[in-house]
């Protein structure tokens, strides 16, 4: 028999994870990024807005409410709006949305410090403002804004605003609206204050005083607790809880629902989700692309090394029976073992690399590549898979890959108040093509060069680039070497190329065409 209990996931990437600084969505970025959380991630709720921000943010939820209502899945779309005589009922509803996300205050400090009002007359205000989302055909959720240190510095306001307001909450199959109906109370650790010991004894407490009442969860990362304090709430009862993609958020951000999925599914045998963990590492590099915000290479989960060994021991171990591995499986997540090539790698490290291209070296010639790897990794030269045949074909005096694709010559140029302009030539399978094309920057106007060649002259497909990343050296030389690294994915496959030049433009060009030679061959 299954006892687990069903824990709702809330995603609030597209309201709190835009208030990380610096990061604002578009109307058909929100619009992607929602369809991709609902549809693939299948979270269970969205969190989008918040009401009364701008014109720009009306027309961003208009967007997603509209889609949503034809997709069947308004009803998971919610939007935050405040106690303010029903401005921001109005704003919602003419949006198209269906839940309202109340915002009230759930520390006595924040109630009478910023609203200047008694508890009493807060409460008032917030039934009000219940019944009228009701009469209006909202559905209503409450948070009770800085909860935690409601809990620790006035507890009593805490259970006297839960007791005034929890037959509201009790109402499950009411038929009079005029009585005011709260889906949820969503309990928000606004300045990630909390440890875990805390989190759980303060939702305990919640659930055993109130249990006819569903909980949410709400944590911040300050003190770089959230994922442990959702773990932490679950296990004390909580039936929802809040998270966005890469920890995005005011601050130092929200729970990741990468890493809350893989520690919910793990970590917690009495709860389960419904989250799809294969979809976890696309979304992930979506909201990266969109955000500008980089994820650290070193991120559980989605990071770029999490899943790669780089001792040769641990290579070595994974190749006799899987010695250094955890239940984090890579493929779990879309993603796969990678081993690092550089000065700590070993022989093992090099030998997975080459079964994953088909490639099989005797000893001597294995450890002459592996001295020349190590060599490399001293200088701090990266080494990739794709740079293996080359390395090879050097050490060993053999003729180099061909390459099926060349750069014969290219041209790109810019002046002010004009789109950069970029002519390509290539050479694809010993035949020659150009083309020539205009973009929104140098690396732009060449890439869509190329991709006309390919759609005009060889009326084939190109790889859509789906993200891309510059590294420069500190130091603040104009003259230092760039790395540009940079993403691609083609019929189902991802790929990722890396280019190494003085000019940004150059190194991209070169992880460009090193990209069409991986797809030729």
């Amino acid at each position: 028999m299954n006892n687990k209990v069903l824990v709702e996931v809330l995603d609030t990437t597209l309201r709190d994870g835009e208030q990380t600084s610096g990061v604002a969505f578009s109307a058909s970025e929100k619009l992607s990024i929602a369809r991709k959380l609902l549809e693939q991630v299948k979270v269970d709720r969205l969190e989008i807005a918040s009401a009364r921000v701008s014109e720009g943010e009306f027309k961003c939820v208009s967007a997603v409410c509209e889609w949503a209502k034809n997709a069947n899945k308004l009803d998971k779309i919610e939007v935050l709006g405040f106690c303010d005589n029903g401005a921001s009922i109005d704003w919602i509803k003419r949006a198209g949305g269906k839940v309202i996300n109340l915002l009230t205050k759930g520390s006595e400090k924040h109630c009478r410090g910023q609203l200047g009002k008694t508890p009493e007359e807060h409460w008032k205000d917030i039934r009000e403002n219940v019944m009228m989302a009701n009469k209006a055909g909202l559905q209503v959720n409450i948070y009770l804004e800085d909860w935690s240190n409601g809990m620790l510095n006035s507890p009593e306001y805490v259970i006297g605003m839960l007791d005034a307001l929890q037959d509201m909450g009790e109402k499950l199959h009411h038929s009079n609206k005029e009585d005011g109906h709260v889906m949820r109370f969503m309990l928000p650790d606004t300045l990630g204050i909390l440890s875990p010991v805390q989190t759980k004894e303060l939702i305990s407490v919640m659930v055993d005083r109130y249990p006819q009442l569903h909980f949410d969860f709400h944590a911040h990362n300050d003190y770089d607790l959230a994922v442990a304090n959702v773990l932490a709430a679950v296990e004390a009862g909580a039936k929802g809880v809040h998270t966005t993609v890469n920890g995005l958020g005011e601050r130092a951000g929200n729970a990741s629902l990468s890493s809350i999925v893989a520690v919910l599914n793990d970590m917690a045998p009495h709860a389960t989700i419904g989250i799809d963990e294969q979809s976890i590492n696309a979304i992930s590099r979506l909201v990266e692309s969109y955000s500008g915000i980089a994820t650290a290479s070193n991120t559980p989960i989605v990071g770029e090394n999490v899943f790669t060994q780089t001792a040769g021991v641990h290579a070595d171990g994974d190749k006799k029976g899987k010695l250094y591995v955890n239940p984090l499986l890579p493929e779990r997540f879309g993603r796969s073992r990678e081993y690092a090539l550089g000065k700590m790698s070993g022989k093992a490290n090099i030998e997975q690399n080459l079964k994953q291209l088909g490639i099989h070296l005797n000893d001597e010639d294995m450890r002459r590549v592996t001295k020349r790897i190590n060599e490399m990794g001293d200088k701090k030269e990266h080494v990739t898979i794709d740079d293996l045949p080359y390395i090879i074909a050097d050490v060993l005096h053999h003729d180099a890959p061909d390459e099926r694709i060349k750069l014969v010559s290219y041209m790109v140029s810019t002046a002010y108040g004009l789109h950069p302009q970029a002519c390509v030539k290539l050479e694809i399978n010993g035949q020659e093509y150009e083309e020539s094309a205009t973009g929104d920057g140098m690396y732009d106007a060449f890439v869509r060069a190329v991709r006309h060649i390919y759609r005009n002259k060889l009326e084939r497909t190109f790889p859509w680039l789906t993200n891309y990343v510059v590294t420069i050296p500190p130091g603040g030389r104009t003259d230092a070497l760039v790395q540009t690294t940079i993403s691609w994915e083609y019929n189902g496959k991802n790929y990722r190329t890396r280019g190494l030049d003085a000019d940004q433009t150059e190194a991209a060009i070169k992880a460009t065409i090193k990209m069409l030679n991986l797809i030729e061959e």
